[in-house]
């Protein structure tokens, strides 16, 4: 089965070699037929530190890193 690729917003990295990045994800309401916006924030992993807060980044899924990250970070 092929990983699961996401792209997404660097919201925080304060963390070391973690970073938050959220993903956003627009659907249609099944009842009122309008385009909904949601938001999702997953840990990853960022091994050399080379994202900032406001970076555009492609995350991977990935076997568990830790109790949060389940997520690799690609550049984008």
């Amino acid at each position: 089965m092929p990983k699961r690729i996401l792209s997404g917003t660097v919201v925080s990295n304060k963390n070391d070699k973690t970073i938050v990045v959220e993903v956003e994800r627009r659907y249609t309401h099944p009842l009122l037929h309008k385009v909904v916006r949601t938001s999702k924030k997953y840990h990853a992993h960022d091994a050399e530190n080379r994202f900032k807060v406001g970076d555009q980044v492609r995350i991977e899924e990935c076997a568990p890193i830790s109790k949060l990250k389940r997520w690799v970070a690609l550049a984008d």
